[in-house]
């Protein structure tokens, strides 16, 4: 079974996102979003808010294959070999992406050469598209519709007003 490990913070999870996942979904047999609890970043929203609409996201997927949303609070490559994943997903939109994404696979490789990364390029009418921005024009009364399914711009705003 190939096992592909898509991993992010999703606060919140984007259009961008989602085509990933959906792209993803083609490459591999089961494909486990992991979800970073990455108190660092300050999220907006809770683990288990991210995982519960990554989960709705997500669901008309498990057509394609297993689909598998967890939290995690480990360095990626454990979790990576934890899940059993062969492979991880990442998302590249734009040259800054390349140069963090470069830095990071090479990292992975000396901690473990068996799992691969496998970038896949942002549509084009996703590259702009960033969970921060998303949350600041938001924030600032700009309209989110475009950038994240429907449900999340209403979650976004709810969480926003409170």
């Amino acid at each position: 079974m190939r096992i592909g490990l898509y991993p992010g913070t999703f606060d919140p999870v984007t259009n961008g996102h989602l085509d990933i996942i959906g792209r993803a979904v083609k490459l591999v047999d089961k494909l486990v979003i992991g979800v970073a609890v990455n108190i660092g970043k300050g999220p907006l929203f809770t683990l288990e808010e991210r995982v519960a609409t990554l989960k709705h996201e997500t669901a008309h997927l498990t057509k394609i294959a297993q689909i598998e949303v967890r939290p995690f609070d480990t360095l990626l490559m454990y979790f990576a070999r934890e899940v059993g994943a062969q492979m991880i997903v990442r998302g590249l939109r734009a040259v800054a992406d390349f140069e963090y994404e470069f830095q990071m696979t090479a990292m992975n490789q000396q901690l473990d050469r068996e799992i691969e990364t496998v970038f896949l390029m942002a549509d084009p009418r996703h590259q702009a598209i960033a969970s921060r921005l998303v949350k600041e024009i938001a924030a600032l009364g700009g309209d989110v519709h475009k950038f994240v399914p429907p449900g999340v711009a209403d979650q976004l705003l709810a969480k926003l007003k409170k």
